[in-house]
C-alpha cells in the first residue's frame, strides 16, 4: 500500500471506494459530509492474474489499508463501493465468457461483489469502472445540482468504456450492460476516408465504437491504415502494438498521421454522442481515457473536435456542457465511493 502525506481522520461515518484494475487496487475514503480523505492514488497490487481468491484477498488487504492509512475504524464504515473491468451483471458477476482482465475459467460467472462482502463483512456496492468514473464526473462536476442533472461519459482506454447517468444515478438496465457505449454501431459517413476498410471490433461488430475510439481501434484497424498513407513515417518502423502506444506522444507534437487518427477517433465518439443527444438528451458530455492524460493543449484539440462533431439542436447547445473526467486516476475508486454513499444515505 502506498504511503502518502495528505490524508485526513475521518469526523463522521464514511464508506470506501475500491477500484480494481490489472495490475493495481486503487482505494479512497468519503464521509458523510461529501469529504474525502485522500487526495491521491493510493495503490496496492491486485493479483487478478493468480485468480479469484487471491484477487478478492488482495481487494479485502486495500480496503484495510486505506483504513489504517486515515486512522478510520471500522466501526465507523457503512459500505464499500467495488468497481471492476465488465462486462458483468449489475450484481458484479463476472460475464460468462469472461471479461477485461478476468479471462481465466476460474473468473467465468465468478461473484467479485459477493466475495468480497463475505470477506469483509459489510454490505459492498458494484458498479463497472467506466460507470463509477462517469459517475463521479457528474458529481464533481454539478455537486449540489448532480441528483436534478443528467449526463453521458465515454472513457477511452484499450477499449472504450462508458456510462449513463439520470438524475444522479447510473442507468444500469435489466442485466446491468446498460452504458457500454462502445459497442454502440456509428454512421461512418464523415469518419472514415474514401476506401478505408470498415473498422472491425473484438466483439465481432463492425463500425461500432470501440473499433475506432480505442487503443485496440488504433491498434487494429486505424494505424494500420495510416501508414500506408505516410509509409515513411517513423511509426512504420516498429511494431504495430509499440507503434499504438507511440502515437499519443506524435499527437502531442502535432504530427499529421497522429492527428489524422486521432481526428477520426474524436469524429467517432461525436457520432455517439450525436446519438445520445438524440436518445438521453444529457446536461453534459463527458470525456475521459487517455486523452484527459495527454498535455493540455492535445487534450483541448481532442475535446473540441468532439465537441465541432457532436450535432446538436440550438436548444441542446444551449443547455449542455462538454467536459473532460477530472481526477482520471482516482475517478473509478471515487465514483464507486459515491455509489456507496449514495446507497446508504437512500437507507437511512
Amino acid at each position: 500500500m502506498d504511503q502518502i502525506d495528505v490524508v485526513r481522520t475521518p469526523a463522521s461515518w464514511v464508506v470506501v471506494g475500491l477500484d480494481n484494475g490489472g495490475t493495481c487496487n486503487n482505494a479512497t475514503v468519503l464521509d458523510a459530509t461529501g469529504q474525502y480523505l485522500v487526495d491521491q492514488m493510493v495503490e496496492s497490487p491486485s493479483l487478478v492474474t493468480e485468480g479469484p481468491k487471491a484477487a478478492v484477498e488482495q481487494l479485502a488487504e486495500a480496503f484495510h489499508g486505506i483504513l489504517a492509512l486515515t486512522s478510520t475504524p471500522m466501526t465507523l464504515v457503512r459500505a464499500v463501493g467495488l468497481d471492476t473491468p465488465g462486462p458483468a451483471s449489475a450484481a458484479g458477476v463476472i460475464s460468462s465468457q469472461g471479461s477485461t482482465n478476468f479471462s481465466q475459467l476460474s473468473w467465468h460467472d465468478f461473484d467479485i461483489r459477493g466475495a468480497l462482502e463475505a470477506r469483509i463483512g459489510l454490505p459492498v456496492i458494484y458498479n463497472n469502472d467506466a460507470n463509477a468514473a462517469a459517475l463521479y464526473a457528474h458529481h464533481r462536476h454539478f455537486g449540489a445540482e448532480a441528483p436534478q442533472r443528467s449526463s453521458v461519459a465515454a472513457i477511452v482506454g484499450t477499449g472504450l468504456g462508458g456510462g449513463v447517468v439520470e438524475d444522479g444515478k447510473v442507468v444500469r438496465g435489466a442485466v446491468g450492460m446498460a452504458g457500454e457505449l462502445g459497442h454502440v454501431q456509428i454512421p461512418l459517413h464523415g469518419v472514415l476516408e474514401e476506401g478505408q476498410p470498415v473498422p472491425r471490433c473484438n466483439c465481432g461488430f463492425e463500425g461500432d465504437v470501440e473499433s475506432i475510439a480505442s487503443l485496440t481501434g488504433i491498434t487494429n484497424n486505424l494505424l494500420p491504415y495510416w501508414l500506408t498513407r505516410f509509409p515513411d513515417h517513423p511509426l512504420a518502423q516498429e511494431s504495430i502494438k509499440k507503434a499504438a502506444k507511440l502515437l499519443r506522444g506524435y499527437g502531442e507534437r502535432e504530427d499529421p498521421l497522429a492527428l489524422a487518427v486521432f481526428g477520426q477517433q474524436a469524429k467517432a465518439i461525436g457520432k455517439l454522442f450525436t446519438i445520445a443527444a438524440n436518445f438521453t438528451d444529457p446536461s453534459a458530455y463527458f470525456l475521459g481515457g487517455g486523452v484527459v492524460e495527454a498535455a493540455p493543449h492535445f487534450r483541448q484539440w481532442f475535446l473540441s473536435t468532439v465537441r465541432e462533431h457532436t450535432q446538436l439542436r440550438a436548444e441542446q447547445l444551449a443547455a449542455a456542457t462538454f467536459a473532460l473526467v477530472p481526477d482520471l486516476d482516482m475517478a473509478g475508486a471515487r465514483g464507486a465511493a459515491v455509489a456507496a454513499l449514495e446507497k446508504v444515505r437512500g437507507t437511512v
